[in-house]
Order: structure tokens, then C-alpha cells, then sequence
């Protein structure tokens, strides 16, 4: 068994607290657990699930302040971003109580025999394995939708945000949750495997790398599950040549930094024109220059630290070698001395194929500026990536912008001049290395249910 979950606050690298692992046998018990707590749940009625989970969304936005300073304690996210996180999970439920009700109501529909039923049944237990990037909204996203669905859900977040996921279940279980739907896991990787092994377990989701995506995938097919898979991405923000400069200099400074620039849906690489590159590479450097990188807790600060020490020299060794493959740093890109995990507001130009800074993920706030010789060049740069999550287009032509997002752009959710993460009432979800399934917009609630066809015959 591995040591202990330690947590570490990635501002002054001081410990938070200690968790111990589960043993096998407590695993299996927890998983036991959460599949009776559904087998009462799944005959609950849509309405008595959706009041739950209204009650859910109240309880989060009631405990705002002391949720939100123990995720920026455990992962380093502004407080006023943190605050932001839970008033968006909060939204999260209440749509979901709003919806939920019609979006999982049988269907009627006409057959030549009589009257044909569409039914919305949940199948179990659903397995998520969740990031630290987003200690609540992560869990919100799948656990909400498929305890509406009637499923049990068991969490296995992410050991630096292991408060946090206690902390959901203690929230849930408050406010109204039947105690074990809601479960959390505190097991290691191998142990992990077995839980997707286990017959209790029906589905499982996974937020992460697409490394992971792959072999939580590949462990899930060979248990004939089903799973959704929401991996990494290098999204492609293109300033066109009609682009508003300075809205576009503005928006993409917020969409490389926000949450520290640790979000799959970050702006990472801003595919700029000739005609605006100039304009827009001066503004653009000087704003991510002047970013105030400190304590996330004072409200003048910008950009906090990242969340573990190990992704810190990740990303500075991706800058270093997308710097020695031809690569130049405008601003930041040096590695700050004292305490805590910080690292500046970067911005590469120069960004070519072969460079990290071009093909691969960068999980932090190094911004990646490639030239481009029209906007025809610019999707196709765009789109000139094993990933498929977002992506963003500056012109003042919306209804062009609108034809290339829905027609050409090859991903998931695309932004027309602006950014923005995930809202309830749209699906999220991507292609390609991004994975596979939707969540939001009614879809999530739909994933892991069994859609039943039901023949009523008549004379």
C-alpha cells in the first residue's frame, strides 16, 4: 500500500493534511455500499431526485466561503476564482433540477402495433475519476447529472484536492443525499483498476491527460463498459484578419490565464494573421507582462501559483525545449525563486511543429503565438492537432465566424470574441485526443442510462 495522501498548499508549500488510503477490502465495502444506497435511489421519483439536488446547489452556495478557501488552499486557484467555481456548480444543480425532470420522462411515440415507449432507466453505479484543476466543479459536472439520472456515484478526485471531494460528500449528505450514493475513494491507481473491474461498477468517466484517457479506456473496454473520457487539449484561438485587435488582446490574456492556465478549455495557442501579427503580438506581450503573480488570497493578484511542484517543472521543461527548437520567449519563461509553485505569464512566438509549445499541451499560463498567412491558413493551423476540445475566432463578420465554427473548426466548443469554460445548457465535451461524450446541456444526464424500448401492443 503506498504511503498516506499528504495535501500541500502550492503557495507556500506547507502540508494541509494528511488521508489514508483505503485498504482492498474497505474499497470493495464503499463500492458494496454506494450500489445499495441506489438500488432505493433508482426508484425515486424525477421529482424527489431534482428537489435533492436543489437542495445540493443551495448548500454549495451557503458554505461559499469556507469551500471556496479550501480549494485555493489545496490547488492554488484565486479566492475570487474559487468563489466563481462553486457559484457556477451551484448552477449546475439547479439546472439540472429544472431539467432533469423532461430531459429522462418517457417518451411515447407511434408504432404500427400500438404505442411505443421510450425509457430513460439508470443502470448502477457510475466510477469518476476526477482532476484538481477544478476541486468542485469537476465532480459537480458528472456526480449531479447521474444522481439525477438515479445512478450511485463514487469519486476517486485527485490526492492534492482530497478535502475538497471529503468535503462534497459531507455537503451532499447534508443537504438531503442518501449517505453512500455519493462515495469517495481514497485508493491508489492499482486500486483503481479493480474498482473498474468490480460487476457493481457500470460506467466510468474520467477528466485528465489523454494519456490517462487511454488507459482508463482501454480498462473500461475490456470490461464492456461504457465510458466518457473529457482529456486535454492545446486549443487554437484565431485572430482573423477582420479581428478586433484590442477585444482580442483583452480576451486572450483572460483565456490563457484563467484558473492559472490550468483548464483544458484554456486559450493556449493564438493563431494571429500577418496582417494583425505585429499589432497584436506588442499588446499582447505587454498585458501578459504586467500580470501581479502572488498570494491567491489577496485580491490584487493575477495569477497564483500552479498546483504541484512535479507541474511546475513539467511546463518550464516544455518552454525549454520548445525554446532550443527554434522558439523565442517574449516575457516570463524563467523559473521564480523563493516559495511556492509559481510560474510567470509566458509568451512564446516562433512556434513551430516539432515544438512542444505547438503540439502538445501546456498546462499553465505560456501562451503560444503562431503566424498565419490568411484566415484560411488559420484554420487549417487550427485544426493541425491531435486534440479536439476548444477554440476561439476573433472577426468582426459573426456570421462568417459562426459558418467556419460550425462547418470547419474540427473541436468541440468554439468561442466567437470571447471566452468562456462550460455553461450549464451547453454540451461540453470534445473529439479526436480530447475523448469522447458530452456532459451539460442535458447530455451527461443521458450517458450512462438505459434507454429502453418498450412495445405496448394493442388490439
Amino acid at each position: 500500500m503506498p504511503r498516506d495522501i499528504v495535501t500541500i498548499n502550492p503557495a507556500t508549500e506547507e502540508e494541509i493534511a494528511t488521508y489514508d488510503y483505503m485498504s482492498d477490502a474497505e474499497a470493495e465495502a464503499a463500492v458494496e455500499a454506494c450500489h445499495e444506497a441506489f438500488l432505493d435511489w433508482r426508484h425515486r421519483s424525477l421529482e424527489d431526485r431534482a428537489a435533492v439536488i436543489r437542495k445540493i446547489g443551495q448548500a454549495l452556495r451557503d458554505s461559499t466561503d469556507e469551500f471556496a478557501a479550501l480549494m485555493t488552499r489545496e490547488m492554488g486557484k484565486l479566492l475570487a476564482s474559487s468563489r466563481d467555481e462553486i457559484d457556477a456548480c451551484a448552477d449546475i444543480c439547479d439546472f439540472t433540477a429544472d431539467e432533469g425532470p423532461k430531459v429522462l420522462a418517457d417518451e411515447e411515440r407511434d408504432i404500427p402495433m400500438g404505442t411505443g415507449v421510450v425509457s430513460y432507466a439508470p443502470i448502477g453505479v457510475i466510477y469518476g475519476i476526477q482532476p484538481w484543476n477544478f476541486p468542485c466543479y469537476q465532480v459537480i459536472r458528472y456526480a449531479i447529472a447521474n444522481l439525477m439520472a438515479g445512478n450511485g456515484v463514487l469519486l476517486k478526485h485527485a490526492d492534492n484536492t482530497t478535502g475538497s471531494g471529503l468535503y462534497l460528500r459531507d455537503l451532499m449528505e447534508k443537504a438531503g443525499l442518501p449517505k453512500n450514493l455519493f462515495t469517495v475513494l481514497q485508493i491508489s491507481h492499482d486500486q483503481s483498476d479493480r474498482v473498474i473491474e468490480n460487476p457493481r461498477v457500470r460506467g466510468v468517466t474520467l477528466t485528465g491527460s489523454d494519456v490517462a484517457g487511454r488507459k482508463v479506456g482501454q480498462k473500461a473496454a475490456e470490461q464492456i463498459k461504457k465510458s466518457v473520457l473529457e482529456l486535454g487539449s492545446n486549443d487554437a484561438f484565431l485572430i482573423l484578419d477582420d479581428a478586433d485587435i484590442d477585444l482580442a488582446v483583452q480576451i486572450c490574456v483572460v483565456g490563457r490565464t484563467y484558473n492559472n492556465g490550468q483548464t483544458c478549455v484554456n486559450a493556449k495557442r493564438f493563431i494571429v494573421t500577418e496582417k494583425n501579427y505585429d499589432a497584436f503580438v506588442e499588446a499582447y506581450a505587454e498585458k501578459m507582462g504586467k500580470l501581479t503573480m502572488g498570494d491567491p488570497t489577496d485580491k490584487s493578484t493575477r495569477l497564483g501559483p500552479l498546483a504541484r511542484g512535479d507541474l511546475r517543472d513539467t511546463l518550464a521543461r516544455q518552454v525549454e525545449q520548445s525554446v532550443e527548437k527554434g522558439a523565442r520567449v517574449l516575457v516570463g519563461g524563467e523559473m521564480p525563486g523563493g516559495t511556492g509553485y509559481f510560474y510567470p505569464a509566458t509568451v512564446l512566438v516562433d512556434v513551430a511543429p516539432g515544438q512542444p509549445a505547438y503540439d502538445d499541451e501546456l498546462f499553465g499560463p505560456v501562451a503560444s503565438v503562431i503566424k498565419a498567412k490568411d484566415d484560411e491558413d488559420a484554420m487549417r493551423i487550427a485544426n493541425d492537432s491531435r486534440y479536439g476540445l476548444g477554440g476561439g475566432i476573433f472577426s468582426r463578420d459573426e456570421a462568417r465566424a459562426r459558418d467556419l465554427a460550425t462547418r470547419h473548426f474540427d473541436t468541440g466548443m468554439i468561442c466567437v470574441n470571447g471566452f468562456n469554460a462550460a455553461i450549464p445548457n451547453m454540451p461540453f465535451g470534445g473529439v479526436k485526443n480530447s475523448g469522447y461524450g458530452r456532459e451539460h446541456g442535458g447530455f451527461g444526464m443521458r450517458e450512462f442510462v438505459n434507454i429502453k424500448s418498450v412495445y405496448i401492443h394493442q388490439k
